[in-house]
């Protein structure tokens, strides 16, 4: 295998990376009110469970980059349990969901270096990539949500 014959491989490795960097920086700019009091809204609300059964076994192996970049936050657990935590938690899931909502058509950009067949694999790798995070983060809002009504907020 050559170089020449790796580099649309690289280009799309390089192109995801940047693109997720980005994105998530653009994101972390977002006011948390925004993302609160409605602002931005995703899209209506479904079962998060619905089409992929053992949410709650196969999210553990989904990676939390909430903390990846300055002023991101970490979903992955809870440090508090107090209501403004969880509430700032479920703000976070919302700016994460905007993310992916934002990250999974990215894919289309790879049309400006990469044959039809390049582009398609990209957007099969951006779904693969972005659905389960998308479905996680409203399964974790879910439970947020939840636990705020059980302490009567």
């Amino acid at each position: 295998m050559t170089t020449q014959s790796l580099d649309p491989v690289l280009s799309s490795a390089a192109f995801w990376l940047v693109a997720a960097l980005l994105v998530g920086q653009l994101a972390n700019l977002v006011p948390p009110r925004w993302l609160a009091t409605g602002q931005w809204r995703p899209p209506p609300p479904v079962d998060p469970r619905a089409g992929l059964p053992g949410i709650r076994l196969w999210k553990r192996w989904i990676p939390d980059a909430g903390g990846a970049l300055p002023g991101g936050v970490p979903k992955a657990s809870l440090v508090r349990r107090d209501p403004e935590a969880l509430r700032r938690l479920v703000v976070e899931t919302r700016r994460a969901e905007l993310v992916h909502w934002l990250l999974w058509p990215a894919g289309l950009l790879s049309a400006l270096w990469l044959p039809p067949e390049g582009v398609a694999v990209n957007l099969v790798f951006g779904t693969l990539f972005n659905v389960p995070c998308v479905l996680v983060q409203r399964f974790n809002r879910q439970r947020l949500r939840r636990c705020l009504g059980r302490i009567g907020v």
